[in-house]
């Protein structure tokens, strides 16, 4: 009678393991290349162009900027010889002040684009999740990466997130 109970137990563990495999055979994975999303999706060209609009016109105040102490100091070299030494102290002063204020400037102008781009890119990374997740649950995918060393091209769902995102808008 124990051999019986557990034969047929040895069988009940033999059939639910071979189920088990069968159902890790047939699972349906899928991929994302995150960085054609970064650069393609409509969102993320829609970001892009917002952000060359809002920053073109602290980039070329400064272009300008950049370009008046590069004059200032062609002057110095140029007029060094001519110079008196308190004219050629006062322009160097003012070089040397136009140069921090371009600076402080500059740093600042990076600090403030790159702050923006991270937020637009957080907004832009979540959206995406959420796209990729309606697509796994309604095409039933168990599995969906976004960083592979190498992919078939037959489980990258990258063009179906991107059209999925461009019709969201």
């Amino acid at each position: 009678m124990k051999v019986r109970v557990l034969s047929v137990f040895v069988l009940a563990l033999t059939g639910v393991s071979q189920l088990a495999l069968a159902d890790t055979l047939t699972t349906k994975f899928g991929f994302v290349n995150s960085d054609r999303i970064m650069r393609e999706s409509a969102p993320a060209v829609r970001a892009l162009q917002r952000i060359e609009k809002d920053f073109s016109k602290r980039d070329q105040e400064l272009q300008r900027l950049a370009k008046d102490l590069d004059a200032l100091q062609k002057e110095l070299e140029n007029e060094n010889l001519k110079l008196g030494d308190s004219e050629r102290q006062r322009k160097e002063r003012s070089f040397s002040e136009l140069n921090r204020d371009f600076q402080r400037r500059q740093r600042e102008f990076r600090e403030d684009l790159n702050q923006r781009r991270n937020e637009d890119m957080a907004s832009i990374i979540e959206k995406t999740n959420q796209v990729i997740k309606q697509i796994a649950e309604g095409e039933k995918y168990d599995v969906v990466l976004q960083d592979a060393v190498y992919v078939n091209p037959r489980v990258d769902i990258t063009d179906k997130v991107l059209k999925a995102l461009g019709d969201g808008k």
